[in-house]
């Protein structure tokens, strides 16, 4: 069958989709407003994100202050961190970042808080990471375990707590999690029964993996109120009785991160210690959990920076054969795909922290409390914030890994920090939600934005995709025009192939869809790749259009982007063609593949001269250099 007949039979297909219409004229482009999801069907004008090359001053000194807190604090002492002997020392540090105002970041400055805008906060956390396990105790304090109150607590509340966790004289902890109820958090067995005076509540019930608990002073506890569906929230003082912490867990990272079982028996929680409504509680936790894994992805760029600087060094000095080892083809290729990757995560992190800010503002305009419009800005993009929590703590399970080879046996010695650094991240693909159960919220979510809420339109512009495939010639001939055409034109395909693939996928499958969870597996992929790969040349074509950089560092971070687009579109096209197989048999296979295989062409480039060019960059500059 030739090609083409192929792809016109394919037409009937995509059509299917949604009844056809009357082919209209190209409506002007939508004025550019965040909406979660949306990335999907509509053009993001590249003035209009933030890319890391705009951090202001003020933004890069407050920064470096906390990487000079962590240098001069942090890394001298890490064996001590880690060996948990002194049962003081981490509480103390926690207490010296207080002073330093590192806490305070997300408080409202009416409690002592700094209130800094969000994408400042993704900054911090990529910076904390180079403190290893420490910057899971500070995470924990100024996301998890402070953010509930600053978002759902009354005034009262708020300023019972907030100026002191602000401090770091009150330490917090998040109690979701129960040896019962992993992903299932709302299956929770903790119960909460109101005495009968009706003064307060007795708390009864098991918490594990509980982050700081071991020194906690405030809990924010889950429970179920008597026989409640759902859960409740609770800000539980340790002081209140009745909670008896367990002994230190072994793990296999993190290890200076205190994590312990925390256990509750007849704790009287006073009712006025309620956290938002009753009932309430697990749409809290998956609201607040959305802030924690944009966050980790921030934390996760940042180990991935840190990495590959201690990996171009240590390939600058080791000798072998004569000359060092960065100039051997096999360590540039880890060292060049590691900082694509990362590069891009970057891109993407920071693109998802600025949409968080404008939808803020829009929101804070309109009227909407301070605390509330973050609670939703940050809600609006819980399908963003799941791809690249899953995202951003892959890349950095691969930087790890590659750093280690790169370092040899030196990489399996303790001295080097290395094996340190890739058994703390390996907890980043866990914590936060899974990597699985994430890929399958943020496709979930996506659908039922699309079919339930109506919310995104993805079957429209399904239906123009044949329109740009059929001016194709040939199955590798991009169309357009312009600097970036071929690039840009595939970002667009590999937005369109997830939507190809995703909704005929859920068109077959219908609610069954959601028990076939490898093929959703698959098609997250799909979306992260689309928002990632976006992401990053939206980035090189805002830093052409407004150049403030010396040309041979522009050009470097073209071929990043170049090196992850050559990836992504090969993964994308893996994960089509095996979702493709698992749900379509006979002429219908053959169509869709047909028709991915012309939206995802090979990409004409270089791989290894271009990881060559940016490798010999790396190894000038001795670092990241991105």
């Amino acid at each position: 069958m030739a090609y083409n007949s192929v792809i016109n039979k394919a037409i009937h297909l995509l059509k299917k989709v949604k009844p056809a219409q009357e082919e209209q004229t190209p409506a002007t482009p939508t004025p550019f407003l965040p909406k979660g999801g949306a990335f999907l069907v509509r053009l993001t004008p590249a003035a209009e994100i933030f890319v890391p090359e705009m951090w202001n001053e003020e933004q890069k000194l407050m920064a470096d202050s906390l990487q000079t807190f962590i240098e001069q604090e942090i890394l001298p002492i890490l064996e001590e961190i880690d060996s948990q002997k002194d049962p003081a020392l981490v509480p103390g540090l926690l207490e010296k970042a207080g002073e330093m105002g590192f806490l305070s970041l997300a408080i409202p400055e009416a409690y002592g808080g700094l209130d800094v805008d969000f994408n400042t906060n993704l900054l911090f956390g990529e910076v904390g990471a180079l403190g290893f396990s420490f910057a899971t105790t500070i995470g924990a304090q100024t996301s998890i375990g402070s953010l509930p109150i600053v978002f759902y607590g009354t005034d009262e509340q708020k300023a019972r707590y907030l100026p002191g966790i602000a401090t770091g004289a009150l330490k917090a902890a998040y109690c979701l999690t129960e040896p019962g109820a992993g992903s299932d958090a709302n299956s929770g067995k903790t119960k909460a029964t109101l005495n009968p005076a009706g003064t307060h509540y007795l708390l009864n019930g098991q918490k594990m993996w509980i982050t700081n608990g071991g020194f906690a002073d405030v809990f924010i506890v889950f429970a179920k109120i008597e026989q409640d569906k759902d859960l409740s929230a609770f800000i539980v003082e340790k002081a209140f009785g009745g909670i008896s912490p367990g002994a230190e867990e072994k793990k296999l990272g993190i290890k200076g991160s205190s994590t312990v079982q925390v256990f509750f028996t007849d704790c009287p929680v006073p009712v006025g210690n309620l956290l938002g409504k009753r009932g309430d509680g697990f749409k809290m936790a998956l609201n607040i959990l959305n802030t924690g894994r944009i966050k980790l992805a921030a934390g996760a760029v940042g180990g991935c920076k840190m990495a590959i600087t201690k990996s171009v060094q240590y390939a600058n000095e080791r000798q072998q054969f004569g000359k060092p080892i960065a100039q051997f083809g096999a360590i540039q290729h880890k060292l060049a795909e590691a900082a694509a990757r990362t590069f891009a995560a970057e891109s993407a992190t920071y693109r998802i922290g600025y949409y968080i800010d404008q939808k803020y503002n829009e929101l804070t305009q309109k009227g909407i409390s301070p605390s509330e419009a973050k609670l939703q800005a940050i809600k609006e993009f819980a399908i963003e914030c799941a791809i690249m929590k899953v995202h951003a703590s892959e890349v950095l399970a691969y930087v790890v890994d590659e750093a280690l080879q790169v370092h040899g046996g030196m990489g399996y010695a303790v001295e080097t920090g290395i094996e340190r650094g890739y058994r703390d991240a390996r907890i980043t693909r866990i914590y936060e939600g899974t990597s699985e159960i994430n890929r399958m919220l943020s496709v979930a979510e996506l659908f039922k934005r699309a079919f339930k809420n109506k919310e995104i339109d993805l079957s429209a512009q399904l239906k123009s995709i044949p329109g740009h495939l059929l001016k194709n010639t040939l199955p590798n001939a991009l169309t357009g025009g312009g600097k970036f055409a071929a690039e840009k034109q595939l970002v667009q395909n590999l937005k369109d192939a997830f939507l190809l693939v995703g909704l005929r996928a859920a068109q077959k499958l219908k609610m069954e869809l959601a028990e076939q969870q490898e093929i959703v597996l698959l098609l997250a992929d799909m979306l992260a790749e689309a928002f990632v790969s976006e992401s990053v040349w939206l980035r090189i074509e805002k830093l052409y259009a407004e150049p403030t950089e010396k040309t041979e560092d522009l050009k470097l971070k073209k071929q990043l982007a170049r090196i992850y687009l050559y990836e992504s579109v090969n993964k994308a096209r893996r994960c089509g063609e095996d979702a493709i197989n698992g749900f379509a048999q006979g002429a219908e296979k053959t169509l869709l593949l047909a028709l991915l295989h012309r939206l995802l062409p090979r990409y004409e480039v270089n791989p290894i001269q271009l990881r060559r060019k940016v490798a010999d960059y790396l190894n000038r500059q001795n670092k990241y250099a991105f």
